[in-house]
């Protein structure tokens, strides 16, 4: 599902990309969202769950992450979650998802923005040359570590966009959700319970096997 076109500037609008998988959303991804905005002076920030992603090994089915990325991130102003990714078949890949959106809303200014741990193995990515020619690339440092490309991606262009980041890692979640601890005050409250529900019901059906 695609974000409504409504009220589009003649210039068209200045859009951000942030996707990931989610697996679950918490309150790091909120805080450097909202901080995107501002730092990047978005017209708007698309939050993209991945369907499919690629290169990473998901816990949560893609519609539940889906939910839960809807939910939090419901009142955060500027920020649309965004369901392509989900509804699109087959792996998802950032220059599919980039091609689209130019489909879609080709006077759109689009800014993909991505950590610098991402950014280092760009190379690896699918088309990964299309991506800047498709969209303006942000980098977002990481310890302190202003990002570089990697010797396989040079020359590529990009920013670098600083942003609050919050000592949060969904690795960090997982593993506490395995050992059935609470992540209260990791993920946003309006979804803590039901994280901690769907992993709860996943234990159990490893126990089961």
């Amino acid at each position: 599902m695609y974000p409504p076109p409504a009220e589009v500037p003649a210039r068209g609008r200045r859009t951000g990309i942030f996707g990931g998988s989610f697996d679950p959303p918490h309150l790091g991804h909120v805080s450097v969202a909202r901080d995107l905005i501002g730092a990047l002076h978005l017209d708007r920030l698309l939050v993209i769950p991945a369907g499919d992603p690629p290169h990473r090994e998901v816990m949560l089915p893609a519609e539940v992450r889906l939910d839960l990325t809807r939910r939090a991130f419901a009142d955060a102003p500027g920020i649309e979650v965004s369901s392509m990714e989900v509804e699109r078949l087959g792996p998802s890949y950032t220059v599919d998802t980039l091609e689209a959106l130019a489909r879609h809303f080709p006077a759109d200014r689009r800014v993909l923005v991505m950590g610098a741990d991402q950014f280092a193995q760009i190379h690896r990515w699918e088309r990964w040359r299309r991506l800047a020619e498709l969209a303006r690339i942000a980098v977002m440092p990481r310890g302190g570590r202003e990002p570089s490309p990697s010797p396989e991606s040079m020359p590529i262009e990009y920013v670098v966009v600083h942003v609050t980041r919050v000592d949060i890692s969904a690795s960090r979640i997982r593993r506490r959700l395995e050992q059935g601890r609470s992540v209260h005050l990791l993920v946003p409250e309006t979804i803590r319970h039901d994280v901690e529900r769907a992993w709860a019901g996943r234990r159990a059906r490893h126990a089961a096997q």
